[in-house]
């Protein structure tokens, strides 16, 4: 993970402000070519600092277990148990093809929790209005040293290491 963090996360923050100060030039001057051409490097790189800053705080050495309280009832109204809802993340975690993120959000229109999948980088918020929740990270550069490229067995691992103290709070925070 310090490899993860050091190398990928920090090429996206620094790409992201390469590209932010070719934005703001051409905004001086008023070149709407160059802005809509920087808005994909925008995207890739401002949604993987965004996901990232999430993912890191959703992982504790001291993490595992289950939720508890208000967030704990939520997934069994929602997915019918903890053990679904587990289930149903993984699956879909699973199955992004090539490089996104598995994703809980919070539907605050509907005061319900989905599950979610997108691509690349591209943000849960900033693509589906979902408030994100518990991102699960699954570019291979998130596992590869670890576990290859076998990504069903880093999901079954990620769960140990889940900060629900986290997730809980972004959840209550997502209600108000």
């Amino acid at each position: 993970m310090q490899l993860h963090h050091s190398k990928h996360h920090a090429a996206y923050v620094n790409n992201l402000n390469i590209a932010e100060e070719k934005y703001r030039d051409a905004l001086e001057k008023g070149d709407v070519t160059a802005q809509v051409a920087l808005q994909p490097a925008i995207k890739f790189n401002g949604g993987g600092h965004i996901n990232h800053s999430i993912f890191w705080t959703n992982l504790s050495p001291n993490g595992g277990g289950e939720p508890e309280g208000e967030l704990l009832e939520a997934i069994k109204r929602d997915f019918g148990s903890f053990k679904n809802f587990k289930e149903k993340l993984t699956a879909v975690s699973v199955g992004v093809q090539g490089s996104g993120w598995g994703w809980l959000g919070f539907n605050k229109e509907q005061g319900r929790l989905q599950i979610a999948a997108c691509s690349n980088q591209d943000s849960l918020q900033g693509t589906t209005g979902l408030i994100p929740l518990l991102g699960i990270d699954v570019w291979e550069h998130a596992y590869y040293l670890q576990y290859k490229n076998v990504r069903p067995d880093y999901l079954k691992a990620i769960w140990n290491v889940i900060s629900w103290e986290n997730v809980t709070a972004r959840y209550m925070a997502g209600k108000k």
